[in-house]
């Protein structure tokens, strides 16, 4: 059995959250689904789970993170190239994210970060495989 991930996110805006992601270029899971969740399908293997506070505070006890004023997780998604990373970050910030650092360039990796609308860190890179073997580039 393939291992599978599924992020679950506070939303405060369940339709709006929706339409972003969306316009990322993912898809909406209508299984999984209603009124007070829907399942973004990032891939085969990776699912986030965008819940409105009500739901989300039916699987914990502890509080919703302010995540417009602090972080509290990065999610990093891998890319097929530099154009791809800077397409997704492109996208992110027209759909109402907002930029969280400028571009990075390692030479072996590439990466930009953005926020969402409820402020949850993503991270989009690229990374050459070959290049990232024989660690970073000597200072």
């Amino acid at each position: 059995m393939t291992t599978s991930i599924f992020v679950n996110l506070p939303v405060s805006d369940l339709e709006a959250s929706k339409a972003f992601y969306t316009a990322l270029g993912y898809t909406i899971n209508p299984n999984f689904t209603d009124e007070t969740a829907a399942c973004v399908v990032f891939s085969d293997t990776i699912y986030t789970m965008l819940l409105t506070h009500d739901k989300f505070s039916q699987f914990t006890k502890q509080p919703i993170a302010e995540t417009h004023n602090s972080t509290a997780a990065i999610v990093a998604l891998s890319a097929d190239s530099r154009e791809a990373v800077d397409a997704l970050a492109t996208k992110a910030l027209e759909a109402g994210g907002t930029e969280t650092y400028d571009a990075q360039d390692l030479g072996f990796m590439y990466s930009r970060a953005f926020r969402d609308l409820d402020g949850h860190h993503w991270e989009v890179f690229w990374m050459d495989q070959a290049a990232a073997q024989d660690g970073p580039p000597a200072s």
